[in-house]
């Protein structure tokens, strides 16, 4: 009778494809490939300027096309992939996204809007644009956002503003944009910007153009959490489930929104809240056009 055999060590795997190391290098293409598509979808239409931060989050909706359900269910995504593994993929890409916007300098100075141009002052400027990001003013003012828009784009940072532009905005009875995150820090910057020029400031209209967290889950962002629940206190206006929300301690940055519905989004509203003489209803404009004539010189 023979001794049975002694059970067969089990075998390990070995190979620079079974790695730690040989995983990731597989996925590496695969992520160069995604993002890609991520800066093309950023710059389209129309080869825009976008952010780091901007094409962040445009490759995470590559890699995880949820954002495309029905707005009427309200929800937000969590990011696929860490931004230290993008930033690792971006830095062999840089050089071949000709739309990406150069890093912010950390400790960039200020510099004023139109400071030089003194006679601007002498005029009423009918609309200004305040946005929390230093980030997303140089998109905009690359995308051309404040020529679109008839509008001066300025940073939060740089408040206080020049006395001459508050006296004209005050002049032009301007309406003031606060453009910022769907977050407590973002709602504190409006209510720092509707403090300082509001109705009790400077006497200016101040109006939050967003982020909400009703815009958010309508468009299905990208949301980040922050280390502890937030407890601070929340604008009277919101709904119960966004004052929960934003106090579970979620955030969104206004990066997570695309370029092009962002810039489409900024110049609707500036727009449609300056001011100016209304649109005429359809069936004026459709009666004007008969009476006047195809392709004629309208003689009134």
């Amino acid at each position: 009778m023979t001794a049975p055999l002694p059970p067969r060590p089990p075998r390990i795997p070995s190979g620079p494809g079974l790695t730690r190391r040989g995983a990731a290098a597989r996925r590496r293409p695969l992520l160069g490939g995604a993002l890609t598509v991520a800066a093309a979808r950023a710059g389209a239409p129309g080869d825009l300027r976008y952010t780091e931060r901007q094409l962040y989050y445009e490759l995470c909706r590559v890699l995880q096309p949820l954002h495309a359900g029905p707005r009427r269910i309200p929800y937000t995504l969590a990011p696929p992939i860490r931004h230290a593994r993008f930033a690792e993929a971006l830095e062999t890409r840089r050089g071949e996204l000709p739309g990406l916007l150069p890093p912010l300098p950390p400790a960039a100075p200020a510099v004023r809007a139109a400071a030089a141009e003194s006679d601007l002052y002498d005029y009423g400027v009918p609309r200004l644009l305040v946005c929390q990001s230093r980030d997303i003013t140089r998109m905009l003012i690359a995308n051309d956002l404040h020529l679109e828009a008839a509008c001066p784009v300025i940073a939060a940072d740089e408040l206080p503003l020049d006395p001459r532009l508050v006296a004209a905005l005050a002049r032009g009875d301007a309406l003031v944009h606060v453009l910022h995150d769907a977050s407590p820090a973002g709602l504190a910057c409006f209510e720092q910007v509707r403090e300082a020029y509001g109705t009790q400031g400077a006497g200016l209209k101040v109006r939050s153009m967003g982020l909400v967290p009703r815009h958010a889950t309508t468009l299905h962002l990208t949301a980040g959490r922050g280390p502890h629940p937030y407890t601070g206190p929340l604008p009277a206006g919101l709904r119960a489930a966004e004052r929960a929300w934003l106090g579970s301690g979620r955030t969104i940055e206004l990066a997570a929104v695309g370029p092009a519905r962002l810039l489409h989004t900024v110049i609707r509203q500036v727009r449609g809240a300056s001011g100016g003489p209304r649109r005429a209803p359809l069936h004026r404009r459709v009666r004007t056009v008969r009476e006047t004539g195809f392709l004629t010189w309208p003689t009134a």
